[in-house]
């Protein structure tokens, strides 16, 4: 009798496991299938393009902390945000270059919106683009770029946690996730892509066409794996994109805010 109900126990148990593992597994293919939604407030429709998910949003951020959330929001109500100058953003931007070591770097451009300040890096060397920062306008931080400069980015993001982080060699809360991934350089990748740059207009403007009526797109930046693009309506500057470098697919870039002005460096 007791070697019968053992058996019965094992049996039940096994059952159980597989069962996990199962759901474990149906969750794990769910989470992938929709790809960046429950982090960055995103996920794919069926325009090849990414849009805001239902978890997209400003207001209230996680803890109801400043800075910007992981849903791809800001922490506090922008209505009130201080507005940042172009000297403020690039001394921010500076501070972070700073920390990389790295003299390759340089910033290439500065825009200030009314949610804060963004930043694009590049190579001097090769005059391709490094990566992307914003600059919060009440801490006058620099951070990576949510989006897809942290998912595309194949040289100076992903595993290259000394880009993503700062150089601070510490991950997210202060040293918990992927501590130790401190990388003395930036990964050795290619810059060629099977999406020309000449695609990626054409792919950018047609998600524009079918979603901003009368916007169009301007010249694209090149990164290591897509290209970042600002589009105009009505001669003025109205919002950003970026285009997957090998897919085309889009990605609308929607926490930027209202476009206040801009500088090119040389």
């Amino acid at each position: 009798m007791n070697k019968i109900l053992s058996t019965t126990l094992i049996v039940l148990a096994v059952i159980a496991l597989a069962a996990v593992v199962f759901f474990a597994g149906s969750m794990y293919a769910r989470a992938n299938a929709f790809g960046p939604s429950m982090m960055f407030g995103y996920g794919w429709n069926n325009n090849n393009a990414y849009g805001p998910s239902m978890m997209n949003g400003r207001g209230a951020g996680m803890m109801n902390g400043r800075g910007p959330s992981m849903m791809g929001g800001y922490g506090y109500n922008t209505a009130n945000l201080p507005v940042l100058t172009i000297d403020q953003t690039k001394a921010a931007a500076e501070k972070y270059l700073a920390n990389l070591n790295n003299a390759d770097l340089e910033i290439a451009e500065v825009m200030i919106f009314d949610n804060g300040g963004y930043v694009i890096v590049k190579e001097s060397s090769t005059g391709i683009g490094a990566f992307e920062l914003l600059v919060d306008p009440v801490s006058q931080t620099a951070y990576p770029e949510h989006g897809p400069n942290m998912m595309w980015n194949l040289k100076y993001s992903g595993t290259n946690h000394q880009y993503m982080m700062g150089g601070r060699g510490y991950g997210m809360m202060g040293g918990g996730m992927m501590q130790g991934w401190n990388s003395a350089a930036p990964l050795d990748v290619s810059a060629e892509m099977t999406v020309t740059p000449e695609q990626a207009v054409e792919y950018a403007q047609k998600y524009l066409d079918a979603n901003f009526a009368g916007a169009t797109v301007e010249h694209p930046t090149q990164f290591y794996g897509y290209y970042t693009l600002d589009f105009e309506k009505d001669g003025k500057i109205a919002g950003m994109l970026s285009v997957n470098g090998y897919s085309g697919q889009v990605f609308l870039h929607t926490w930027h805010g209202t476009f206040i002005e801009e500088t090119e460096y040389e």
